[in-house]
């Protein structure tokens, strides 16, 4: 297979340190750019449009597609199966920044798939994420506890993921985003 003429940004970090929501700030201000693509993720949840950016999909049509070959990538996490649409492929194809967010779990798998590859990390401090999860209302207060229990995984050995500590204002993280993203484009 040839090298993909663009790049893959895998998005990682905890759950509530507001990746959907600095992925749709970048989104917005990086409209008028072609370069950047930023792909929607296939989940077999329902969306809540105001806390995370992604298709629902039934798990048995999942299965199907993955079977098929459909996806550029799949992973599991928390009970849950996630893709990333073959469409990636063709973006990548066409030289494009593709955007997206994934699991850490799956970034040595994307690596090898997509050697023209970066990680953005994003971080941010324990309260910021137990208010941020608190407001998605999804999860009770002791499985949020668990969860920001939980040691987070870290990305696999030999990548320097560029970080972004998004505590603070929300246009700070968007715009420390937005940076890392040119910069990603500037070396292709």
């Amino acid at each position: 297979m040839a090298r993909p003429l663009g790049s893959l940004v895998l998005v990682v970090g905890p759950s509530g340190v507001g990746k959907d929501t600095l992925i749709g700030g970048a989104r917005q201000a990086l409209d008028n750019d072609k370069r950047f693509v930023f792909v929607r993720r296939l989940v077999t949840r329902p969306a809540a449009v105001e806390v995370e950016d992604h298709d629902s999909i039934d798990r048995e049509q999942f299965e199907q597609m993955e079977a098929g070959g459909r996806f550029a990538l799949s992973w599991d996490a928390h009970n849950l199966r996630y893709a990333l649409p073959l469409s990636v492929d063709t973006d990548l194809a066409l030289g494009k920044i593709v955007v997206a967010n994934v699991s850490r779990h799956v970034v040595a798998e994307a690596r090898a798939k997509y050697p023209a590859c970066a990680v953005v990390l994003i971080t941010a401090e324990i309260s910021r994420r137990a208010e941020r999860l608190t407001l998605r209302g999804r999860e009770s207060g002791d499985q949020i506890t668990a969860r920001l229990a939980r040691e987070s995984a870290p990305v696999p050995a030999g990548i320097n993921p560029i970080i972004i500590d998004n505590s603070g204002p929300i246009a700070i993280g968007v715009t420390a985003f937005v940076m890392a993203l040119r910069a990603i484009a500037a070396q292709e």
